[in-house]
């Protein structure tokens, strides 16, 4: 696998002061956001976050992302640890895919209907540049910060040992509770 990666440069941040390093996998770019002390940490706290432009940056209601990611980088910039921003939006079907799930959800089908109705699975992510990204920075244990079995799996199965799971745990609202209970009932997320 070909993949390009940055030095590593500062970024202080609302949250904290991070170190970062950005990695490039084809046409996508992903980037590592760790703690001050990550590289004293044993078995770090690690966080593999999906990116989401419509909740991470316009603040959306209809789904638990925002909250997920900054739950995470606070608890990372207090405990220490990693934030793997994992760019494939919408499930990796994309900005314009997923605006168009968007609206067969407001005709009342959950997320994975909507996905599957537009010609995609119910997740079509691609974990490969998190294995890269793991042997980069040297990670053999970790304490993994998730809800999605997917993730626990395809983690363990780069024999990387977890030592705990962290449930990323946010408040619901009326826009986003269906969305939640799809993930738990169809998706068997773990809160």
């Amino acid at each position: 696998m070909n993949i390009e990666k940055s030095n590593i440069a500062n970024l202080p941040t609302k949250y904290g002061k991070f170190k970062i390093r950005a990695y490039k996998q084809n046409n996508q770019e992903h980037l590592a956001i760790m703690s001050e002390n990550f590289e004293n940490l044993e078995s770090p706290y690690v966080r593999i976050h999906s990116e989401c432009l419509t909740g991470d940056t316009l603040g959306s209601l209809k789904c638990d992302c925002q909250n997920q990611l900054d739950l995470s980088l606070k608890f990372i910039s207090k405990e220490g640890g990693l934030v793997i921003y994992h760019r494939q939006e919408g499930r990796n079907i994309g900005l314009l895919n997923k605006v168009n799930a968007y609206a067969l959800q407001d005709q009342g089908r959950n997320t994975i209907e909507a996905n599957l109705e537009l010609g995609f699975g119910e997740d079509d992510r691609d974990y490969s540049v998190v294995d890269e990204i793991f042997k980069d920075l040297n990670l053999k244990k970790i304490k993994l910060i998730t809800n999605n079995p997917k993730k626990l799996s395809y983690v363990e199965s780069l024999g990387i040992e977890i030592v705990e799971r962290i449930p990323a745990i946010t408040k619901t609202n009326v826009h986003n509770e269906h969305y939640v209970n799809t993930k738990k009932e169809k998706m068997g997320h773990m809160f």
